[in-house]
């Protein structure tokens, strides 16, 4: 009886020995982690400002060797998507000019030249006078273009609105009022809308349309060529 009692405990003993054998077979030995690889995201380079462009550089250093004095000004935007970037704000291209702000180098450097190869020589040889002061609209403008809803390139601080031209024998030829007026002064407006086709890539006159009636816009925009 004891002899059997001793099987049976001995049974019991083994199967649950064996239970215990299969269930850590079944767990088995747990894998090592994989390292993983976390990819960081590149590191954002700083933009140099647009003041500091090769191409800008260089036309702050051809204004200078014009002797244009001028002003850096720092890139801006000023919400809107209107801006003044790659700008400056001449302070003497060789006659006085009203209502200049802020204007991006290359329309700062034609206009410079418009008015000193353009409009002196112009005045000069049709007027029989000499050029004291422009009279301007301003630069800059955050505004669409009239009539649409696309923005000015006023808005990007690459377009000038120029009104009227002072005479040293106190004449003062506006184009408002010149551009119908006698034959001279007909002809001076027009001589000095063709001088700065050769440089501006846009000119408007009162001959695109009546939004223009009192002055020339000049603008460095678009793909050039259009001249009106």
């Amino acid at each position: 009886m004891r002899g059997r009692r001793a099987l049976q405990g001995f049974s019991t003993r083994w199967v649950t020995l064996a239970l215990i054998v299969a269930l850590s077979a079944c767990a088995g030995t747990p894998e090592p982690r994989r390292s993983v690889r976390v990819k960081r995201p590149p590191v954002a380079r700083p933009v140099p400002p647009r003041s500091q462009s090769p191409e800008i550089r260089q036309c702050m250093a051809n204004l200078r060797a014009a002797q244009v004095q001028f002003t850096p000004l720092e890139d801006r935007s000023f919400g809107g998507g209107c801006s003044a970037f790659g700008s400056v704000k001449l302070i003497d291209i060789g006659v006085p000019t009203t209502n200049l702000g802020a204007m991006t180098c290359p329309l700062a450097a034609k206009f410079s030249a418009w008015a000193r190869y353009g409009v002196q020589p112009a005045a000069r040889l049709f007027l029989g006078s000499e050029l004291v002061k422009i009279e301007t609209f301003g630069t800059y403008s955050c505004r669409p273009i009239a009539g649409s809803g696309r923005l000015s390139e006023h808005a990007f601080s690459n377009a000038v609105d120029v009104s009227a031209f002072l005479l040293a024998d106190g004449r003062r030829i506006s184009v408002k009022n010149g551009w119908g007026g006698d034959g001279r002064e007909q002809q001076f407006l027009r001589i000095i809308r063709s001088s700065a086709c050769k440089r501006f890539r846009t000119v408007l006159s009162p001959d695109y349309n009546a939004a223009h009636h009192d002055h020339l816009h000049f603008d460095m925009g678009g793909k050039g060529g259009f001249c009106r």
